[in-house]
């Protein structure tokens, strides 16, 4: 149907712009800001011809340059004054006559709109060639952004203002209002006359805040120029009772510092409690599933799904934090363009990734692309908001909290150690939304008072900062301890947790080691010992202070831009 239809763009591109002198062909990004225009209606699969009607020997220059034909526009056609009906009819007649063809559709296409996709001036076409719901055909086809707000009028009779609503609702609850952008207006050639390119049935398109974006002034410009520099960042993380839940929140607070970027996760359906935390959080999110039936087979197939999940999402960068990549997975992703980062990757995929990032571990093998450290921590938005811990010489709350999962229930077996203790202050726990034992230890100590249990809090630092000594495990907690000051016993979940070498006696930890082979009496003793000694906790809070944990995410996203922009340049 649309080969039968010879369509023709026509942007119209005059000298003497006001708000921003010279501005069609100023650089955008890197190219002239006409040129985003023209090379977005080349890339149509429907448009015949892309025209630009100028009066302007440097725009007729580049315009050319980027692919397009010119038509030049009389004097009198480019005044200030002057609508675009008569700019559109005069491009399109001189074109007819040049190439001795009558167009079926001509489409009015600004300049000023460099974010408009291909995508959507196709969907402009088809919308037009194409019969609607009611089974009519739309004669014209106009670009429009919702624009609802609670709007006001002003009447000059009544020198009164007046409300253009019937009640005052939250913006989404208003019913919808639409208004031009002024980016696409496709009208069927019939309808085209000197003074008019409005046909008898109107219709309309939808189109997002971005692309409608017109630009007029220096403000709309700067915004054109972030939206252009924003890229696609997919972050493939997943949590669960087993894995616990620190790779989401590493992937979240990642995603809260990315403002001006497109962030989305990837999520395994088989995990439902990664979905449940980005969900509470409001991030977008695409699903997988991994489920296919366990063994090699059914292994290998996930890997595929996930990889046609990435592809199909196209993203500009891929973050991967899911602790054991192995070599087939990252070299697909790279062989298809990707550029990868990985966090706390101990799988054979961390030799193949762009750049890896571990706080955490120590890497045997010194590799090119891996740094490793605590100077590359990420922490959560809340913690560089709280003051650095100020130690008194009484410890009045202690606080347990260990992961989202705490699978070894280290909680209790600390709490139990506590309660035969000399300490007879106020006690808080902290469970995750992993915690397998969370309806047993609230019925266990409901009639205590010195405990208070809280689940899955959304101000841990503040729980944390009001403690005078925390007991946690060896994992990311630590670094969130660390930046606050607080004292800190740690327990390692496990033989992983064994290798983390940030939680130790230089930084002002007390690890105990394993915690399920350390016994409730040692606990007791060191618990005890600490809350007598005033000078250690001192101490401890001093060697944390010494540790920069604020500047982690700067120091990675410096690492990324720089690597990026050296492997874009790599591969042009």
């Amino acid at each position: 149907m649309y080969k039968n239809n010879k369509i023709l763009v026509v942007i119209p591109a005059r000298g003497g712009s006001k708000g921003i002198p010279r501005k069609n062909i100023r650089l955008l990004g890197k190219k002239p800001l006409i040129a985003h225009t023209i090379q977005m209606g080349k890339s149509s699969k429907y448009v015949d011809d892309v025209l630009v009607s100028t009066d302007d020997n440097e725009i007729k220059f580049i315009a050319e340059k980027f692919g397009a034909e010119t038509i030049k526009r009389d004097g009198k056609l480019a005044e200030d004054s002057i609508p675009l009906d008569p700019v559109i009819y005069d491009a399109t007649i001189q074109k007819e006559k040049k190439v001795n063809v009558k167009y079926d559709v001509v489409i009015t296409v600004q300049a000023t709109s460099p974010l408009l996709k291909t995508k959507t001036l196709d969907l402009a076409i088809e919308t037009l060639l194409n019969p609607n719901n009611d089974n009519e055909y739309y004669s014209t086809i106009i670009s429009v952004v919702d624009d609802r707000h609670l709007s006001w009028g002003y009447s000059e009779e009544n020198k009164k203002y007046f409300p253009l609503y019937k009640e005052r609702l939250n913006r989404q609850y208003l019913p919808k209002a639409y208004k031009e952008t002024g980016s696409i207006f496709a009208t069927k050639r019939e309808f085209l006359k000197e003074n008019s390119r409005l046909g008898d049935n109107i219709g309309l398109i939808e189109i997002s805040k971005e692309e409608s974006i017109d630009i007029d002034n220096y403000e709309d410009w700067w915004v054109a120029e972030r939206i252009l520099k924003k890229k696609k960042i997919l972050i493939k993380a997943d949590a669960s009772h087993e894995i616990g839940t620190g790779h989401i929140y590493r992937g979240l607070s990642i995603a809260s510092k990315l403002v001006n970027h497109e962030v989305v996760f990837l999520l395994d359906e088989a995990q439902p409690l990664g979905i449940e935390i980005v969900s509470n959080n409001n991030y977008p999110y695409i699903t997988h599933n991994s489920d296919k039936g366990g063994g090699k087979e059914a292994d290998d197939k996930a890997k595929d799904e996930i990889i046609e999940k990435i592809v199909e999402y196209d993203p500009d960068i891929i973050i991967n934090d899911i602790l054991n990549t192995n070599s087939k997975y990252i070299k697909t992703l790279k062989s298809k363009g990707f550029f990868i980062v990985d966090f706390e990757d101990l799988g054979g995929g961390v030799k193949y990734a762009n750049m890896v990032f571990d706080a955490l571990y120590e890497h045997k093998i010194p590799l090119k692309n891996l740094y490793s450290g605590h100077k590359y921590y990420i922490l959560k938005d809340e913690f560089y908001y709280q003051p650095f811990k100020e130690i008194k010489e009484s410890v009045d709350k202690v606080l347990l909290t260990f992961g989202g999962t705490d699978p070894n229930n280290l909680t209790e077996k600390v709490l139990e150690a506590i309660l035969v203790s000399n300490y007879k202050n106020r006690i808080e726990i902290i469970l995750g939304l992993g915690y397998a034992n969370k309806n047993e230890i609230q019925e266990k100590y409901k009639d205590n008072d010195r405990i208070e249990i809280y689940e899955n809090v959304r101000n841990m630092s503040e729980h944390m900062h009001s403690a005078d000594l925390i007991f946690t495990s060896a994992g990311r907690t630590m670094y969130e301890i660390a930046s606050l000051g607080v004292p800190c016993i740690c327990l390692c979940q496990n033989e992983r947790e064994l290798t983390h070498i940030f939680g130790n006696v230089e930084h002002g930890f007390i690890n105990l080691g394993l915690g399920s082979e350390v016994s409730k009496e040692e606990i007791l003793k060191t618990f005890e010992n600490t809350v007598d000694d005033f000078q250690l906790r001192e101490e401890m809070n001093k060697r944390m202070g010494e540790v920069d944990l604020k500047h982690g995410f700067d120091n990675v996203k410096k690492l990324i831009k720089k690597s990026y922009k050296e492997w874009k340049e790599e591969n042009k």
